[in-house]
Protein backbone atom coordinates (compact mmCIF):
# COMPACT_ATOMS: atom_id res chain seq x y z
CA UNK A 1 0.00 0.00 0.00
CA UNK A 2 2.80 2.80 0.93
CA UNK A 3 4.67 1.34 -2.29
CA UNK A 4 1.78 2.70 -4.61
CA UNK A 5 1.33 6.09 -2.51
CA UNK A 6 5.08 6.33 -3.00
CA UNK A 7 4.56 5.60 -6.41
CA UNK A 8 1.66 8.40 -7.42
CA UNK A 9 3.32 11.00 -4.96
CA UNK A 10 6.44 10.88 -7.28
CA UNK A 11 3.73 12.20 -10.07
CA UNK A 12 2.12 14.88 -7.66
CA UNK A 13 3.83 17.96 -9.21
CA UNK A 14 3.09 17.17 -12.81
CA UNK A 15 -0.38 16.56 -12.14
CA UNK A 16 -0.74 19.80 -10.63
CA UNK A 17 1.10 21.66 -13.13
CA UNK A 18 -1.08 20.02 -15.63
CA UNK A 19 -4.11 21.49 -13.24
CA UNK A 20 -2.65 24.76 -12.66
CA UNK A 21 -1.76 25.41 -16.66
CA UNK A 22 -3.64 23.81 -19.08
CA UNK A 23 -1.17 22.77 -20.88
CA UNK A 24 -1.73 19.76 -23.19
CA UNK A 25 0.12 16.65 -22.01
CA UNK A 26 2.03 16.58 -25.05
CA UNK A 27 3.08 20.33 -24.56
CA UNK A 28 4.25 19.29 -20.90
CA UNK A 29 6.12 16.45 -21.68
CA UNK A 30 7.87 18.72 -24.30
CA UNK A 31 9.27 21.38 -21.80
CA UNK A 32 12.69 21.62 -21.13
CA UNK A 33 14.48 23.94 -18.77
CA UNK A 34 15.10 26.77 -21.33
CA UNK A 35 10.87 26.69 -20.98
CA UNK A 36 10.45 28.25 -17.94
CA UNK A 37 10.85 31.80 -16.84
CA UNK A 38 10.88 32.48 -13.14
CA UNK A 39 11.68 36.46 -13.51
CA UNK A 40 8.78 36.76 -16.20
CA UNK A 41 6.77 33.68 -13.90
CA UNK A 42 5.79 32.66 -17.64
CA UNK A 43 6.32 28.80 -19.09
CA UNK A 44 7.17 29.00 -22.91
CA UNK A 45 5.22 27.01 -25.01
CA UNK A 46 6.67 26.14 -28.42
CA UNK A 47 6.66 22.83 -29.45
CA UNK A 48 5.37 19.46 -27.95
CA UNK A 49 6.75 16.08 -27.34
CA UNK A 50 4.79 13.01 -29.32
CA UNK A 51 6.11 9.28 -29.55
CA UNK A 52 5.04 6.84 -31.96
CA UNK A 53 6.13 3.89 -33.28
CA UNK A 54 9.03 4.86 -34.43
CA UNK A 55 10.32 6.93 -31.52
CA UNK A 56 10.41 10.21 -29.91
CA UNK A 57 9.93 13.60 -31.90
CA UNK A 58 9.35 17.00 -31.98
CA UNK A 59 6.16 18.59 -33.49
CA UNK A 60 5.16 22.34 -32.92
CA UNK A 61 1.55 23.37 -31.28
CA UNK A 62 -1.27 21.71 -32.06
CA UNK A 63 -2.30 25.06 -33.81
CA UNK A 64 -0.30 28.36 -34.37
CA UNK A 65 -2.20 29.81 -31.30
CA UNK A 66 -0.21 27.07 -29.20
CA UNK A 67 2.58 28.78 -29.58
CA UNK A 68 2.72 31.04 -26.49
CA UNK A 69 3.55 32.02 -22.91
CA UNK A 70 1.35 30.68 -20.07
CA UNK A 71 1.73 32.51 -16.63
CA UNK A 72 2.71 30.93 -13.62
CA UNK A 73 1.08 30.88 -10.33
CA UNK A 74 3.85 30.87 -7.07
CA UNK A 75 1.73 27.10 -6.27
CA UNK A 76 2.75 26.11 -9.79
CA UNK A 77 6.53 28.01 -9.68
CA UNK A 78 7.36 26.07 -6.52
CA UNK A 79 6.10 22.60 -8.44
CA UNK A 80 8.49 23.37 -11.08
CA UNK A 81 11.33 24.18 -9.03
CA UNK A 82 10.64 20.65 -7.27
CA UNK A 83 10.66 19.28 -10.66
CA UNK A 84 14.36 20.63 -11.32
CA UNK A 85 15.68 19.03 -7.94
CA UNK A 86 14.55 15.64 -9.20
CA UNK A 87 17.41 13.75 -9.83
CA UNK A 88 16.61 11.47 -12.84
CA UNK A 89 19.46 10.12 -15.37
CA UNK A 90 17.88 10.75 -18.56
CA UNK A 91 18.43 7.59 -20.93
CA UNK A 92 17.52 9.62 -24.12
CA UNK A 93 19.94 12.99 -24.47
CA UNK A 94 18.28 14.57 -27.29
CA UNK A 95 15.00 14.74 -29.49
CA UNK A 96 15.65 16.57 -32.77
CA UNK A 97 17.86 19.34 -31.27
CA UNK A 98 15.95 19.53 -27.97
CA UNK A 99 17.59 18.40 -24.59
CA UNK A 100 16.89 18.18 -20.82
CA UNK A 101 13.08 17.20 -20.91
CA UNK A 102 11.65 17.87 -17.48
CA UNK A 103 9.66 14.86 -17.23
CA UNK A 104 11.12 11.59 -17.42
CA UNK A 105 9.64 7.94 -16.71
CA UNK A 106 11.34 6.23 -13.97
CA UNK A 107 13.45 4.05 -16.79
CA UNK A 108 14.54 7.30 -17.72
CA UNK A 109 13.33 8.11 -20.91
CA UNK A 110 10.71 11.89 -22.01
CA UNK A 111 7.07 11.16 -20.04
CA UNK A 112 4.11 11.03 -22.85
CA UNK A 113 0.39 10.59 -22.87
CA UNK A 114 0.06 7.16 -22.53
CA UNK A 115 1.88 7.30 -19.26
CA UNK A 116 -0.13 9.71 -17.74
CA UNK A 117 -3.27 8.25 -18.61
CA UNK A 118 -1.85 4.95 -17.33
CA UNK A 119 -0.25 6.63 -14.07
CA UNK A 120 -3.92 8.82 -13.50
CA UNK A 121 -6.16 5.43 -14.43
CA UNK A 122 -4.52 3.67 -11.75
CA UNK A 123 -4.18 6.45 -8.62
CA UNK A 124 -8.49 6.78 -9.52
CA UNK A 125 -8.96 2.52 -8.98
CA UNK A 126 -6.48 3.07 -5.62
CA UNK A 127 -8.55 5.79 -4.40
CA UNK A 128 -12.18 4.44 -5.45
CA UNK A 129 -10.86 0.69 -3.74
CA UNK A 130 -10.16 2.99 -0.30
CA UNK A 131 -13.54 5.53 -0.08
CA UNK A 132 -16.98 5.30 -0.68
CA UNK A 133 -17.74 8.04 -3.20
CA UNK A 134 -15.88 7.07 -6.61
CA UNK A 135 -13.80 9.36 -8.61
CA UNK A 136 -15.03 9.12 -12.35
CA UNK A 137 -12.07 8.64 -14.91
CA UNK A 138 -9.53 11.21 -15.07
CA UNK A 139 -7.49 11.96 -18.57
CA UNK A 140 -4.88 14.62 -18.81
CA UNK A 141 -7.59 16.40 -20.82
CA UNK A 142 -9.64 16.40 -18.02
CA UNK A 143 -7.05 18.10 -15.87
CA UNK A 144 -6.77 20.71 -18.96
CA UNK A 145 -10.27 21.47 -19.50
CA UNK A 146 -11.03 21.48 -15.46
CA UNK A 147 -8.20 24.51 -15.54
CA UNK A 148 -10.46 26.06 -18.39
CA UNK A 149 -13.84 25.83 -17.06
CA UNK A 150 -12.15 27.44 -13.54
CA UNK A 151 -11.09 30.25 -15.25
CA UNK A 152 -14.12 30.58 -17.27
CA UNK A 153 -16.41 30.02 -14.08
CA UNK A 154 -14.44 33.33 -12.31
CA UNK A 155 -15.32 35.13 -15.45
CA UNK A 156 -11.85 35.89 -17.26
CA UNK A 157 -11.64 37.86 -20.67
CA UNK A 158 -12.63 34.93 -23.36
CA UNK A 159 -9.77 36.14 -25.38
CA UNK A 160 -7.24 35.99 -22.46
CA UNK A 161 -8.36 32.55 -21.96
CA UNK A 162 -8.27 31.57 -25.81
CA UNK A 163 -4.52 33.13 -25.34
CA UNK A 164 -3.53 30.81 -22.62
CA UNK A 165 -5.05 27.69 -23.75
CA UNK A 166 -3.51 27.93 -27.38
CA UNK A 167 -7.29 27.79 -28.90
CA UNK A 168 -7.45 28.31 -32.27
CA UNK A 169 -10.84 29.35 -32.21
CA UNK A 170 -12.38 31.67 -29.62
CA UNK A 171 -15.62 29.24 -30.21
CA UNK A 172 -13.91 26.72 -28.60
CA UNK A 173 -13.56 28.80 -25.65
CA UNK A 174 -16.72 29.91 -25.51
CA UNK A 175 -18.27 26.58 -25.76
CA UNK A 176 -16.30 25.93 -22.19
CA UNK A 177 -17.81 29.33 -21.01
CA UNK A 178 -21.62 28.12 -21.87
CA UNK A 179 -21.01 25.33 -19.43
CA UNK A 180 -19.14 26.77 -17.20
CA UNK A 181 -21.73 29.70 -16.80
CA UNK A 182 -25.00 27.14 -17.31
CA UNK A 183 -23.54 25.21 -13.64
CA UNK A 184 -22.73 28.47 -12.27
CA UNK A 185 -26.66 29.69 -13.53
CA UNK A 186 -27.99 26.83 -11.70
CA UNK A 187 -26.14 26.82 -8.28
CA UNK A 188 -27.00 30.58 -8.63
CA UNK A 189 -30.72 30.25 -9.24
CA UNK A 190 -30.95 27.43 -6.60
CA UNK A 191 -29.79 29.36 -4.27
CA UNK A 192 -31.69 32.55 -5.13
CA UNK A 193 -35.29 30.64 -4.45
CA UNK A 194 -34.59 28.17 -2.03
Amino acid sequence: QLQYTRIYRKYYDDVLILLKTGLRVSELCGLTKKDLDFEQHAISITHQLLKDKDGYYINEPKTKSGIRNVPMSDETEKAFQRVLKRKQKAKLKEVDGYRHFLFLSPNGYPMQESSYKFVLRNAVKKYNKEHDVALPNITPHTLRHTFCTRLAQKNMNPKNLQYIMGHSSITITLDLYAHASETGANKEMRSIIA
